[in-house]
Parts: structure tokens; sequence; C-alpha cells
């Protein structure tokens, strides 16, 4: 998984705002949350937005974009200093996703939608539109921690070490979290 994160440069830029927003944003959202979160959308709303693009789409992403970080904004409490700021926002983006695509699981897609697309009459476009449906289905099934690091390693384009940083965890178990999680994922896809 170490070439899903882009070059150096990317992952510096990535990191960057991250690390800025760490180090005494969080301290600041649980005692002043009018004035940190702003700051705090400015540090880390574009690695969000891309994070939720990835798994609700562009159109939607935006949508839950704001839903996240009022979440951020109105539960600052439960926010815990010692950990990863970045890791935290994260986690409800992740969370706010999978219940934007909850409620999206029985929505048809109308026949007619389908008309031009590439392929003979629609059908590939259809087929890719389904697998991509019994993935997030999958992912949905897996354990919170395996679907989490999955879910930003795939979805999130970060590398294993980012994640680890993220999510404050040891890097060892980010990488059996992702392995035993593809695991998983293709007995599920399998089934």
């Amino acid at each position: 998984m170490r070439g899903y994160g882009g070059s150096a440069a990317g992952r510096q830029a990535i990191e960057a705002p991250v690390e800025q927003a760490s180090s005494d944003l969080g301290a600041r959202l649980a005692v002043d949350r009018q004035g940190a979160i702003g700051e705090i959308y400015a540090a880390l709303g574009t690695t969000v937005l891309s994070y939720l693009q990835r798994l609700v789409g562009r159109d939607d992403a935006e949508d839950v974009l704001q839903g996240v970080f009022y979440e951020v904004w109105r539960h600052n409490g439960r926010y815990d200093p010692s950990r990863s700021l970045a890791g935290w926002v994260l986690g409800i983006a992740r969370n706010r996703a999978i219940d934007h695509l909850r409620r999206q699981r029985n929505t048809a897609v109308a026949l007619e939608t389908l008309d031009d697309l590439p392929g003979e009459d629609g059908r590939e476009l259809a087929e890719c539109y389904a697998r991509s449906h019994e993935v997030r289905s999958a992912l949905i099934r897996l354990p919170e921690e395996q679907r989490e690091v999955l879910v930003l390693a795939y979805f999130g384009g970060y590398t294993q070490s980012q994640i680890a940083t993220y999510l404050d965890l040891p890097l060892g178990t980010v990488k059996a979290r992702a392995f035993r999680g593809l695991r998983r994922l293709a007995k599920l896809l399998l089934a």
C-alpha cells in the first residue's frame, strides 16, 4: 500500500496542515470552539473534502462536509486533546459518509439516465455502479477498526504511516488491520 500516498512532496503538503492543526487547535477547540472552528476548517477542510469525495462522490461531498464541521463545532467537548485532531475529524467524516451512503442505499437509478452512456447501452456503467455499491456494502460490514484503515487508505489516499499518525496507532497495528480487512472484504465480495 505504500505507493498509494503519492509523491513525497504531496504527502508533505497534506501532512503540514494536519500537523499544524493538531498542535494547538485541538486544545483550543475544547476551550474556544467558536474561534478555533474556522482555523480547523482552514487547516483540515481540503483534506476532509478530498476524503469525502472518494467516499460519497463529488456531488454530495460538500453537503456531508458541512455536517462534519457542524458536528466538530457542536460536539467539541468530545474531543480528547491528547489524541490526533485530524484523526478525530476524519473519524467523524467517515461516520457521516457511512450515514449518507446508508440513506442512499435504496435509491434507484432511472433507466433513462443511463442513455447515451459509454458501452453498448449503458450496461458497463450500470455494472460499475452496482459493483461500487457491493464494495461499499461489504465495507460497512467490516469491523470498524478494519473499515477505518481501509477507507483512509483507499478512499482517502493516505499511506499506512499517515494513517498511523492520524489514528494515533502503531504502524504494525495499521498494517495488521489493513491486511485482515482486505482478506475479510475479499471473502464478503466473493460470497
